[in-house]
C-alpha cells in the first residue's frame, strides 16, 4: 500500500543516519501478528523469572524482590549523569507552549499535539525497584542534538540490541534551526533510579525512523529506533510488540512507564487506563503523562507477556497519544532489531 503523505511516496520508507546501511522492509497487510517479549538474563544471571513484577490495572501494586539480594554494592555504584533541569525531546522539535497557554489558539497544531499531560488528577506511581522486569526495559535516554544541547527522553527494548522510540527522539524535525535532523548521539540508561544505572549505560550514535517523519514532520508517522553497540538488552529483557484490530485495542488497557521531566531526574513512573479511542495512526488514552516520556511503550499484557501497541508521543487537553503499531510500523521495527 502505497501512502501520499505531503509529496512523501510512501511515509513508512525506513530512513537511518547511518548511510551505508539500508533495511530491506516486506510490507504484509491484513494480518494480526506480534513477536514476542523476553524477561531477560537478569543481572549477574539471576534467573529473570525470580525478579518478575506485574501491572495490575486498575488497583495497581508494584511487587518488588529486595534489592540488596540481587544486586553488590559494586554492582549498583554506577552513577547516572545530572539531567536535572533538561528540558524533554519533544520541545525540540515542538516549542514550548503548554496548554492554557493564551496564545493556544493561534498556535499551529504541532505545537500542541506535543503536550504530554496529567488528565485529573496525577496517578502515576513511582517504580522504586527498576532492577526488575518490566521496568528494567525501559531505558532513560540522554540525548545531545547536533547543535550539542542536552535533552531527555524514554526508549523501551525491542530485542537484544534495538529500542523503539518516537521519531522526534532520534531526529529533530526544526527546520531552518542548528538542531534539525538527526541527533548526536544519546546516552541509554536502562532502569535507572535516579542517580543509579544498575545496568550501567550504552551510548549510540545509530539511529532509525521513517521518511513520514524526516522528511515531512507528520505526526502519523512520529517512530523511530536507537540501535546500540552491545546486546544489553538479552540482559534487561524486551517487550514484544504486535498488530491489534481496533475492537481489540478498544477491549484493552494500555500502560504507560517512563522518565518524565515533572519528577525527581531519572525517576520511573507508571500508570495505566483503558485505551479510550483509536484510529488509522493513533492510539489515544487517559493515561497521565508528561515531557520525558516521549518514546515510551504504550503496551498490553497478554498472558503475563507485555505486547507494545503504540510508541507514545503527543497529548492534549482530554487524552494523551501514540503513534500505533500498524503493520508497515510492526515491520520496519522487525527490520530494526534485527
Amino acid at each position: 500500500m502505497s501512502e501520499q503523505v505531503q509529496g512523501v511516496p510512501n511515509g513508512h520508507t525506513p530512513e537511518t543516519n547511518v548511510p551505508e546501511e539500508l533495511d530491506e522492509v516486506a510490507v504484509r497487510e491484513g494480518q494480526e501478528v506480534s513477536q514476542e517479549p523476553s524477561e531477560g538474563e537478569g543481572f549477574g544471571g539471576i534467573p529473570a523469572g525470580s525478579l518478575q513484577a506485574t501491572e495490575a490495572v486498575p488497583g495497581y501494586q508494584q511487587m518488588r524482590a529486595p534489592l540488596d539480594q540481587i544486586l553488590t554494592d559494586a554492582d549498583i555504584a554506577l552513577t547516572a549523569p545530572d539531567t536535572t533541569g533538561l528540558s524533554h525531546i519533544a520541545e525540540a522539535s515542538f516549542g514550548t507552549l503548554t496548554v492554557g497557554d493564551p496564545l493556544i489558539a493561534e498556535a499551529p497544531a504541532a505545537a500542541l499535539g506535543m503536550q504530554e499531560i496529567v488528565i485529573g488528577t496525577d496517578d502515576r506511581i513511582q517504580i522504586t525497584d527498576t532492577s526488575i522486569y518490566p521496568w528494567r526495559a525501559h531505558a532513560s535516554l540522554l540525548i545531545t542534538a547536533a547543535d550539542n544541547s542536552l535533552w531527555i527522553g524514554t526508549g523501551w527494548f525491542i530485542g537484544p540490541h534495538t529500542l523503539a522510540t518516537a521519531g522526534h527522539v532520534v531526529f529533530i524535525y526544526a527546520p531552518g534551526t542548528t538542531r534539525h535532523g538527526w541527533v548526536r548521539s544519546i546516552k541509554v540508561m536502562p532502569g535507572r533510579n535516579g542517580s543509579s544505572l544498575p545496568y550501567g549505560s550504552v551510548t549510540s550514535s545509530d539511529f532509525r525512523s521513517v521518511s513520514g517523519w524526516t522528511s515531512s514532520g507528520d505526526q502519523n508517522y512520529d517512530y523511530g529506533a536507537i540501535r546500540v553497540p552491545t546486546e544489553l538488552g538479552s540482559t534487561v529483557g524486551w517487550f514484544g510488540f504486535g498488530v491489534y484490530s481496533d475492537s481489540d485495542l478498544l477491549a484493552s488497557t494500555g500502560n504507560i512507564s517512563g522518565y518524565p521531566g515533572d519528577k525527581p531526574a531519572g525517576t520511573q513512573w507508571y500508570h495505566g487506563r483503558q485505551i479510550a479511542s483509536v484510529d488509522s495512526r493513533k492510539v489515544y488514552y487517559a493515561i497521565d503523562t508528561a515531557g520525558g516520556q516521549s518514546g515510551s511503550a504504550v503496551y498490553r499484557i497478554i498472558g503475563g507477556g507485555r505486547y507494545g501497541i503504540a510508541v507514545h508521543a503527543y497529548g492534549g487537553a482530554t487524552a494523551n497519544s501514540g503513534t500505533r503499531i500498524v503493520q508497515p510500523v510492526f515491520d520496519n521495527l522487525v527490520a530494526w532489531k534485527a
